[in-house]
């Protein structure tokens, strides 16, 4: 009997975990196809702000150095700007701080960075920060005109100032998508939902 209680036992042990098994793998497989749908061609967009293809509003502020920074409109050095949105506190903004300086340099892209909240977090972030050619702005008046509702966020200008990409940048690849939106034809993830939806329905039909 309890020989036959082991056989038993053992048999059924293999079934779980040849059914736990199937299970993980059909879950690996999801998890493929949905980071494959989700690819870095273009960031989240979440705000109800001024879409891709409007002017950006323009303000003059000052930067953390007491100079007058164009926000919008055309720029007088001739090149995109890029624009993002962040705060002294936020640990997602602190970790990609290098890397928007390194992809700002490498794409010869001008950054303004614009934040808010008190003096004193943002004086210990300039302190552990250099910024380098970045412009540092405190406003809530730009978040608000943007309708920001979420951080980091980038909104990528041409030189004209016209909104050209826009989105949530919480990793490395969105930055990067924001910078190559003009090249894919895709400002966002939406659209390239979008596109890929009707590309599907036209082949099946």
């Amino acid at each position: 009997m309890t020989t036959q209680f082991l056989i038993a036992s053992n048999v059924l042990l293999w079934l779980a975990f040849i059914g736990v098994a199937v299970v993980m793998l059909g879950l690996l497989r999801q998890i493929g196809l949905l980071h494959e749908r989700s690819s870095p061609m273009g960031a989240m967009i979440t705000d109800h702000g001024p879409d891709i293809g409007d002017a950006a509003p323009t303000f003059d502020l000052p930067d953390h150095q007491g100079a007058t920074v164009r926000i919008g409109g055309a720029s007088a050095a001739g090149r995109a700007t890029l624009l993002m949105f962040t705060a002294p506190t936020c640990p997602v903004c602190d970790k990609l701080f290098p890397i928007i300086k390194s992809i700002a340099k490498a794409e010869k892209v001008s950054v303004i960075m614009i934040s808010d909240g008190q003096p004193d977090e943002h004086q210990r972030f300039l302190e552990k920060h250099e910024l380098g050619e970045i412009r540092y702005v405190v406003s809530a008046e730009v978040g608000m005109a943007f309708q920001v509702g979420k951080i980091p966020y980038g909104v990528l200008l041409d030189a004209d100032g016209v909104i050209r990409a826009k989105g949530l940048t919480n990793t490395r690849e969105h930055l990067e998508s924001l910078l190559e939106a003009d090249k894919s034809g895709f400002a966002s993830i939406q659209q390239f939902m979008t596109a890929r939806k009707h590309a599907h329905g036209a082949h099946a039909a």
